[in-house]
């Protein structure tokens, strides 16, 4: 285990600062928590999690770096991420243009399943998490190492995405940060539509 966790230390710091510098999944825990409530985004935090359960063992089989070598994977993998980010713009310009009075929803086993799974597509279509999911490829995985050694650099991946994810769902349905949307909430819609438009817009368009 010794031998190993330097290069586990590094992947995780890695990890931690994709996190910590907010995108797409964290745009769509703000757009859930002030909506939806706590639970619910806690929920995509937990599907966000469970995306990254995926793009670690990707890593460790180095299926990353075979698809950023294959422009065909690469290339349905964008169209499919750049259209999610479309659909996820015209949600929220909708939000932006009506006027309904903000409540909680309920949240039940199919919409539950419903929202954690739109926080894990999102996740593993996710240009900004594959980017640095490369990078910690890069910097040398662990594809080689004993099972348990994978099981915790997987484990501690998962873990790190849901304590990072579950903080910002925590800190975006707080009251305050419930009652900052109700006053802006045209505003803030409209800059989460611009900001998914955006993003799917460089990501259908960029050359990887």
């Amino acid at each position: 285990m010794a031998d190993y966790l330097p290069q586990l230390i590094l992947a995780w710091s890695i990890q931690a600062m994709g996190i910590l510098s907010p995108g797409p999944s964290v745009a769509l825990i703000l757009g859930v928590a002030t909506t939806r409530g706590r639970l619910a985004s806690l929920v995509t935090a937990f599907g966000v999690a469970c995306g990254s359960i995926v793009l670690s063992v990707a890593t460790v089989a180095g299926v990353t770096a075979i698809l950023a070598q294959v422009a065909e994977l690469m290339n349905a993998l964008r169209w499919a991420g750049a259209a999610y980010l479309a659909w996820l713009a015209f949600k929220a310009f909708r939000n932006a243009a009506s006027t309904p009075r903000l409540t909680v929803d309920k949240v039940g086993r199919e919409s539950a399943w419903r929202t954690g799974l739109a926080g894990f597509m999102l996740q593993i279509s996710n240009p900004k998490a594959i980017m640095f999911w490369l990078a910690i490829a890069s910097v040398g995985g662990v594809g080689d190492a004993p099972l348990p050694v994978v099981a915790l650099f997987v484990a501690v991946a998962f873990l790190n995405s849901f304590l990072g994810h579950g903080a910002y769902a925590l800190l975006l349905s707080s009251a305050p940060a419930r009652a900052a949307y109700q006053r802006a909430r045209r505003w803030i819609e409209g800059g989460l539509g611009c900001f998914f438009l955006f993003a799917g817009f460089k990501l259908a368009t960029a050359r990887l």
